[in-house]
């Protein structure tokens, strides 16, 4: 195929504020977009010192006592926030050794005292204001790259804005996520696709893992570059643009026995909860989606997942993951769903994807 790739390209933010060199950071985006689904971002707008905060938090973070992990798990939070513990999840039957932590930017929600999603204060003091931080300042910075991803199709700069509610009513997620060292498999993150529009990873440690399925199904490594994120387009980005923006498979291999932790931090982008994707139709220039046909199909995938956005809203599309990912939650807070997915109880494996 003629668009295969065997690296994921660097794209330098700081171009676009450079007219002569402008053009060409918009035609770096179009290739990465379309032919890749992956790229490495320097010189973005996060603050390099938050950045540097975080990264320093995040061991302290899968370091708390067991018992402080506990008292946030997900299970007790109806929006899926809190903590998931090792080997919680499962792709393809495999188990992923990863635990984690989700959170999520300020949103107005039904969230009580009761259900608790940010580890105590005293135990690891001033993570929750540094965690909010950063993730404001991704959030700020993904609106931002959405517009200059519409200039890279071809389209004006707000023409993916109506898939954005207010600022209050959207709420973005974050992760902190410990890929460990199993010695039953590799397997840290099965391979999956994510579900919004886009994603921005911050690889918070220097171990590799991360790999992504190129058009021939073969898998590509994305080594950590200090000073950039990873991002990557989601399934709901690539059904509302016909294809053109390529959700690409993916997945992370656990480090080598005996090695530290990998530590990670993505940021999803999430969209409208209650937008159709299918009434949505998208009008690109020829001259933009010749560069679908050049790259051509990519091969079968490992990767089955979030497939219904042709029958449900978005906010559906995610709750229907969410559930077949953590039924322990579903169960407690949506039973008419957890039955529709399990009818026969809580399982013993879980699907992540």
């Amino acid at each position: 195929m003629a668009s295969n790739f065997s690296s994921i390209p660097v794209v330098d933010f700081a171009f676009i504020s450079d007219e002569a060199k402008r053009p060409e950071f918009i035609a770096h985006l179009r290739h990465a977009l379309i032919n890749v689904g992956f790229l490495y971002l320097k010189n973005h707008t996060v603050s390099k010192e938050l950045i540097d905060r975080l990264v320093n938090y995040i061991p302290r973070l899968f370091d708390l006592p067991q018992h402080a992990k506990e008292k946030i798990v997900m299970a007790n939070s109806p929006h899926f926030l809190g903590y998931s513990r090792l080997g919680a999840e499962f792709t393809k039957g495999k188990t992923d050794y990863r635990e984690q932590f989700d959170f999520a930017t300020p949103h107005e929600t039904q969230w009580r005292p009761g259900a608790p999603r940010w580890p105590d204060e005293d135990l690891i003091p001033g993570f929750r204001r540094v965690m909010e931080d950063y993730l404001l300042q991704v959030q700020a910075l993904s609106y931002y790259f959405i517009s200059l991803l519409a200039e890279a199709f071809g389209l004006p700069s707000d023409a993916l804005a109506k898939f954005y509610d207010s600022a209050e009513c959207m709420q973005h997620r974050g992760k902190g996520r410990s890929t460990n060292n199993g010695s039953l498999t590799d397997q840290g993150v099965g391979p999956h696709y994510d579900a919004g529009f886009l994603t921005f990873l911050l690889q918070a440690s220097p171990h590799p893992g991360l790999q992504v399925q190129n058009l021939t199904g073969d898998w590509i490594d994305v080594p950590p570059i200090p000073g950039t994120f990873v991002v990557n387009i989601g399934k709901a980005l690539e059904f509302v643009t016909q294809g053109l923006a390529r959700a690409t498979s993916h997945r992370v291999l656990s480090p080598p026995v005996g090695s530290t932790p990998r530590y990670s931090v993505p940021f999803f982008q999430n969209i409208s909860l209650n937008i159709r994707l299918a009434d949505e139709v998208l009008d690109f220039p020829p001259e933009i989606l010749k560069f679908k046909d050049l790259r051509g199909n990519p091969a079968q995938t490992d990767s089955v997942n979030f497939a219904e956005f042709d029958q449900e809203p978005s906010g559906k599309v995610n709750l229907i993951g969410r559930v077949k990912s953590h039924p322990d939650v579903a169960e407690r807070h949506y039973p008419n769903l957890f039955e529709q997915y399990f009818p026969n109880g809580l399982p013993k494996q879980v699907n992540a994807y």
